[in-house]
């Protein structure tokens, strides 16, 4: 019988021991879903990034062999999701969007960005010491964002965070899911509605006014869309704030080397996103047709997860790939995936990320205010995280 995926962690800040075995001496291996499927775990970076970027793996859940590690039972794919489309259908969606993240967009939005940190900052010193950094300032930093990128009423973060929490929670029964799932479908249908009779100056507004009042999109089309990138924009960044800031402070000559040289945040962020990546779930694809990977035949209804975690402490690419070391030379990281679905908002997470940091190295003895061992992390969640990160300063 293949093992269970995912395996479980055995220190919290590093990827499950199990994927160094893997990557050693089988690295395309079987596992078992959640609902009782066989399919291939990937675990090394050359692997990873042949199946992320070869057009014989499908991102269609519509396909055979599509793995199922959602809780909630998959159904018909919704409008609009374009994660979980092929080419040419992705492209179609994508490039509606593109312009809205290019890198002059986000060189224009980073003083907005700047002025939502300042203001988080703020919020968090207000509240203590202590304080929690993740309710005061890892969460409503990119959800204050994402809400004024798309047009969506920062009143109702609680709603719509709540709602994509239960949708990737693991542990949640299905029909729980479900409903998370339809209720959030239901207030953005709403919001959307709303932007088609008055649009504003929002991304939401442009989409209604240039896509969907000219037949390129359906309205649900839109509201598909809206929902993928209201949860993917702060749901990741906010976990990865918090984990990011926990293990800087758990390494004060890096942190007292970050205050010293803001020059090296850039470095320090990307190494944060490789040591670090949140999306413990994997990726998903259905092989399309006969591929040899990892020294195993895939046939075609044969399903992949590719573990992005495991692909980023691959040793063959990154030498001591379990130390925390902004200045290494190495590949690029692959936090934010590879091949045409790469993560579409990856510099805004970025801006978002850097200018987070750079906020609180200023702040005086900042430190945690729990044991370490006391921090609460997030195993079941499809994106990895801590629950709070109590901190304290001077």
């Amino acid at each position: 019988m293949p093992p269970d995926y995912p395996p479980s962690r055995v220190n919290p800040l590093d990827p499950p021991p199990r994927f160094a075995h893997l990557r050693a001496h089988e690295p395309v291996s079987l596992v078992r879903t959640p609902h009782g499927e066989t399919v291939w775990l990937v675990t090394r970076h050359a692997d990873a990034r042949f199946v992320l970027g070869d057009p014989r793996f499908s991102s269609d859940p519509a396909n055979p062999g599509f793995p199922r590690i959602r809780p909630a039972p998959e159904g018909p794919r919704l409008p609009g999701i374009f994660l979980s489309m092929d080419p040419p259908e992705h492209g179609r969606f994508r490039r509606m969007l593109t312009g809205e993240f290019t890198v002059r967009r986000m060189a224009a939005l980073r003083p907005g960005i700047q002025a939502v940190v300042r203001d988080c900052l703020a919020g968090l010193l207000g509240q203590g010491p202590p304080a929690d950094l993740m309710a005061c300032f890892a969460r409503p930093l990119p959800a204050l964002v994402i809400c004024d990128l798309l047009g969506v009423p920062f009143a109702d973060r609680e709603f719509f965070a709540s709602r994509s929490e239960i949708q990737l929670d693991r542990s949640r029964p299905g029909h729980e899911v479900t409903a998370a799932m339809a209720e959030l479908w239901d207030y953005l249908d709403g919001l959307v509605a709303g932007k088609l009779a008055d649009p504003a100056a929002d991304l939401i507004s442009r989409l209604a006014v240039r896509r969907v009042r000219t037949g390129e999109l359906t309205k649900d089309d839109l509201v598909g869309m809206s929902r993928l990138l209201l949860v993917a924009g702060h749901e990741t960044t906010a976990n990865m704030i918090g984990i990011g800031v926990l293990l800087l402070l758990r390494n004060p000559a890096l942190w007292a080397e970050l205050r010293a040289d803001p020059e090296l945040l850039p470095a320090a962020v990307e190494e944060l996103l490789r040591h670090a990546t949140v999306v413990q779930q994997g990726v998903v694809r259905a092989v399309l047709g006969e591929v040899d990977l990892g020294g195993v035949r895939l046939a075609r209804g044969d399903g992949v997860i590719v573990s992005l975690s495991s692909a980023n402490r691959d040793a063959e690419v990154y030498p001591e790939p379990d130390e925390l070391d902004p200045h290494r030379r190495a590949a690029p990281h692959l936090a934010f995936g590879h091949g045409v679905h790469q993560c579409l908002g990856q510099l805004l997470a970025r801006t978002e990320l850097t200018e987070a940091v750079r906020a609180l190295l200023p702040v005086p003895g900042l430190r945690l205010a729990i044991a370490p061992d006391q921090v609460k992390f997030r195993h079941e969640m499809a994106v990895y995280g801590v629950r709070e990160l109590p901190v304290e300063w001077h």
